[in-house]
């Protein structure tokens, strides 16, 4: 099969304007994600609303398009740009563009959810760990996942999924094993195109999760799992921590 990998980045952001831009260690942080992606992927793109961020990626060789301000999502920025670009691949990796820390190993487990051909698309999930304790499964910005027998997303929430009745919460991580949503997706070429046309749903306006439309429309998710914690880059205070904490 072939990939490709998309790479959405705003420059507009409330926390930190210019993300993409902003330097980590002598390069901007789009180029940190570009170059971990490349170790995965022959070809990847940033797909971005911004000329200043397409110019960036162009002078450390990277591929660029511009697409539109408009979006709401990840995904519909993704399916944009991948026209654009032109088809004739058969499956698209979206990777966040505040993730420089992604490891190749990652994508190659999501590639890998494509060995079955009916998988239409594709996510990674990380077991919460005993030490993590139990504010850090609280976090309801740490989207957690039920998964089905065949490794498929039943459901994502905010909230703690399943709930253990008759257990003191403190004692659930020791008698469940929770897991958290690592937010990168992949999508079959002829999906990425269909779950773009679907109107916003019920659940994903509740929970603000995207996802939740796919499954409320049908769509099955397949999931891989991964051990390795993400680190996003929200705030420039996540840069300077980011920074100090792993050396390039």
């Amino acid at each position: 099969m072939k990939f490709i990998g998309i790479v959405p980045a705003r420059y507009g952001s409330s926390r930190f304007p210019g993300k993409p831009l902003a330097d980590m260690a002598g390069k901007p942080m789009i180029q940190r994600v570009y170059e971990q992606v490349k170790k995965a992927l022959d070809e990847v793109w940033v797909a971005t609303d911004d000329e200043r961020i397409i110019k960036a990626v162009e002078a450390f060789g990277g591929k660029a398009v511009l697409t539109s301000p408009d979006h709401k999502s990840g995904t519909d920025r993704c399916n944009e740009a991948y026209t654009k670009i032109g088809l004739g691949f058969d499956v698209i990796i979206n990777i966040q563009g505040d993730e420089p820390f992604i490891q190749p190993q990652q994508i190659e487990t999501l590639k890998a959810c494509f060995e079955t051909k009916e998988t239409e698309l594709a996510t990674l999930v990380k077991p919460f760990k005993k030490e993590d304790g139990f504010e850090v499964l609280f976090n309801p910005n740490s989207p957690k996942v039920i998964l089905n027998k065949n490794s498929e997303a039943i459901y994502f929430s905010r909230s703690i999924i399943p709930y253990i009745r008759d257990v003191h919460h403190q004692e659930w991580l020791d008698k469940h094993t929770f897991y958290k949503h690592i937010g990168m997706y992949a999508y079959r070429a002829d999906i990425l195109k269909e779950i773009t046309l679907l109107e916003q749903s019920t659940l994903e306006l509740a929970e603000s999760l995207e996802q939740l439309r796919w499954i409320e429309n049908g769509y099955k998710i397949k999931v891989g799992l991964t051990d390795i914690e993400t680190i996003g880059i929200d705030t420039p205070e996540d840069m300077e921590k980011a920074t100090k904490l792993l050396n390039f």
